[in-house]
Order: C-alpha cells, then sequence, then structure tokens
C-alpha cells in the first residue's frame, strides 16, 4: 500500500536525481513500514514553472525549487512511523535534489484498509492479520 507522490518543477532535477529520489523514497518506506518493496510504490508528478507558485510568485519569475510530498499509509500505522517517513522524504529531498529545507513541504494521509484496494480487493481483507496485529500493537503501546 505505501505510496509517495513528488511534485517538483519540471526541469528543476535530473534523470539521475529523479531516479536516486523515487528508488530512495522506496528503501524508506519498506525500512520505516518494515514491509516488502513489491508493495511500494513512487511517483513524480511534474508541473511547469509557469504553474507552480512558491511564495507568492510563480517559479518561472522567483526560480525557487520547493517541492511538496504526499505519502498514504493504511490507518493504523504509529505516529513514530509517520513521522520518520515526513523527517524521511524531505531529507531525501534535500540530500537529492539540494533543495533549502525550509521551502520542502509534505503530508501523510491515512486510508482505512476497507478504503484501500489491492488488486481490486480490499486491503481490509488481504491483509487482515497485518492490520489486526497493528491495532493490537497500537491498543498495547497506548496502555498504561
Amino acid at each position: 500500500m505505501p505510496v509517495v507522490n513528488f511534485h517538483l518543477v519540471e526541469g528543476m532535477s535530473s534523470p539521475g536525481q529523479d531516479e536516486s529520489l523515487l528508488l530512495g523514497a522506496c528503501r524508506l518506506y519498506a525500512d520505516v513500514l518494515n514491509a516488502p518493496i513489491e508493495r511500494v510504490r513512487a511517483f513524480i508528478t511534474s508541473h511547469r514553472a509557469s504553474q507552480f507558485a512558491v511564495a507568492g510568485d510563480l517559479v518561472a519569475h522567483n526560480g525557487l525549487h520547493a517541492p511538496y510530498f504526499d505519502f498514504i499509509v493504511l490507518d493504523g500505522r504509529p505516529l513514530d512511523e509517520r513521522h520518520r517517513l515526513l523527517a524521511g522524504f524531505t531529507d531525501l529531498l534535500v540530500d537529492t535534489l539540494g533543495v533549502r529545507r525550509e521551502l520542502v513541504r509534505g503530508s501523510c494521509r491515512r486510508v482505512e484498509a476497507q478504503d484501500w484496494a489491492i488488486g481490486g480487493e480490499p486491503a481490509s481483507a488481504l491483509r487482515k492479520d497485518e492490520v489486526e496485529a497493528r491495532a493490537r500493537a497500537a491498543a498495547a503501546a497506548a496502555a498504561p
């Protein structure tokens, strides 16, 4: 289920940087979530500089490279994992593209297992044991 999408300005990264970003994101997701890398998806959505505004002006005018990313996890993932992904994707963008850290933005979307499909089947059915184990672990961590 892990999916991350990086929104970048067209022409502000090389094909090699794009590859490093995507492959690094896959490794990060697999490591943090302890998930098989086969489940991970990473994308780059490119935007023309004339269609990307940062700091109140078009990137075509101010040249600011300020990537945005969003990622999806099944609901029930612990807060520390989500925070590690937020920091990790930010670090990856800074280290790979040389962008200014303070310009990077990102978000995490949690999706209920019954609202996520894997091959047309709900994850709540296909990953039932995993989802239940995460719920038990979260409950145990919350208990005094």
